[in-house]
C-alpha cells in the first residue's frame, strides 16, 4: 500500500507533469510567472523514494466535471513508478486519441485519478473475476483491451457485461472473451484521487 505521503507525491508529480507540458505548448510570456514553474527535464530517479522508486504500471485518468477527459497508462513498466506516472499523466492530457489536447482554460477544472496496478494474473475461470476489485486485460491474437476495476463499478456492470465491454475495448465482438484462444488476465488497482476542496 502507498503511504499518504507517497500518494500526495504521485498527485504532485502528475499535476506538475501536465502543467510543465502545457507551458511548453502554450508559453507564458511573463518572466515572473514562468520562473516559478521552471524545472529540469523529467524526474531524477535518485529523487524518488520508497514505492515510487520501484518499477510499476499505472494509469492516469483526467476528469472535468465528473466526465472523462483522458486516460492513458502502462500495464507494466520498467520505469520507477514515479517516472511512469509522470510520463502517462502528460500522455493522458495531450495524447489520448479520443480527446483533443487539454487546453489552458480546462486545466483548473481537471481532477486527477491515478491507478497503481498490481502484476497481471492469468485466469482460466472467469468466476475468479471479482467485479469492483479486479480490472481485466483481454488478449486475443493481436488485439488487447483493458478496463480498470473502477469502470465496472462506475457503470454498474456485472461480470459478463464487464467481460463484454473489455472485449469491445479490444476491438472485438462482445462475446470474444468466450473464445478458447482468448487470454484473460486480472489485476487490482490502488487508486489515488485528487479532491478539490
Amino acid at each position: 500500500m502507498l503511504t499518504e505521503e507517497e500518494q500526495q507525491e504521485l498527485l504532485r508529480i502528475a499535476k506538475q507533469s501536465i502543467e510543465t507540458a502545457m507551458r511548453k505548448r502554450h508559453p507564458i510570456r511573463s518572466a515572473s510567472s514562468s520562473s516559478s514553474y521552471e524545472r529540469s527535464e523529467g524526474l531524477a530517479q535518485a529523487s524518488l523514494r520508497g514505492r515510487l522508486s520501484t518499477p510499476g504500471g499505472a494509469f492516469v485518468t483526467l476528469r472535468i466535471g465528473g466526465e472523462l477527459r483522458g486516460c492513458i497508462g502502462y500495464i507494466e513498466s520498467p520505469l520507477p513508478l514515479g517516472q511512469t506516472v509522470e510520463e502517462v499523466a502528460e500522455k493522458a492530457a495531450f495524447e489520448d486519441p479520443r480527446f483533443p489536447p487539454l487546453t489552458p482554460g480546462e486545466l483548473p477544472g481537471v481532477r486527477l485519478e491515478i491507478s497503481v496496478l498490481s502484476p497481471l494474473q492469468r485466469v482460466t475461470d472467469v468466476a475468479e473475476i471479482q467485479v469492483g476489485v479486479h480490472g481485466i486485460l483481454l488478449a486475443l491474437g493481436r488485439c488487447r483491451g483493458l478496463l480498470l476495476p473502477q469502470v465496472a463499478t462506475e457503470y454498474g456492470w456485472d461480470r459478463v457485461k464487464f467481460l463484454e465491454s473489455t472485449s469491445r475495448k479490444a476491438g472485438l465482438a462482445g462475446d470474444a472473451w468466450r473464445t478458447p484462444a482468448a487470454e484473460i488476465y486480472i489485476f487490482t488497482a490502488e487508486i489515488v484521487e485528487e479532491h478539490h476542496g
